[in-house]
């Protein structure tokens, strides 16, 4: 038997290997062209209280992602969304993280535990989720310097792909 379990750990190892080098093909795939005629309102509150509108981050490139605490494949690209943030340090660029409908508490003591180093803001009555039309957590928008939405993406992404990575520094020129 314990021959049959190293070789059955093998093959899941090698199988997960392989999925993952083609997930990591496939991201970039996943970045639609925005079909909407216009970018939808944005205006939420931080976890401090403080408002944000879209419109104050004009001039830069925006990643606006919808998630919630409980979205495990949310968290998960949390970190990735981080090393893409830290690898445009010092250009035009900014991640903002919308909590769908979560209390303030739940959301900043998430945060807060996960040390996120990154802008979170509420949409406690989903209000922003429904003018974007997010149905599915995670979903992630590009929006270009000039506040217009260029891509969508639903479901989770590597950011930190040099994919993810070139998409975006091609906003940024």
């Amino acid at each position: 038997m314990p021959a049959f379990a190293a070789l059955l750990i093998g093959f899941v190892l090698a199988a997960s290997s392989l999925l993952g080098q083609h997930a990591a093909r496939a991201d970039t795939a996943r970045l639609v062209p925005w079909s909407g005629a216009e970018t939808p309102m944005l205006a939420l509150k931080d976890l401090s209280g403080q408002a944000h509108a879209l419109e104050d981050y004009r001039g830069r490139v925006v990643l606006v992602n919808f998630w919630a605490t409980w979205c495990e494949p949310c968290r998960a690209e949390m970190a990735s969304m981080e090393r893409l943030q830290e690898r445009l340090a010092g250009k035009p660029f900014t991640v903002l993280l919308v909590n769908h409908g979560e209390a303030r508490v739940r959301v900043g003591d998430f945060a807060r535990r996960e040390a996120l180093a990154l802008l979170v803001l509420l949409d406690p009555n989903q209000d922003a989720a429904r003018a974007w039309r997010v149905r599915v957590l995670p979903s992630s928008f590009l929006v270009s310097a000039d506040g217009r939405v260029r891509f969508a993406v639903i479901g989770e992404m590597d950011w930190a792909s040099r994919e993810s990575v070139e998409t975006v520094q091609t906003l940024l020129r």
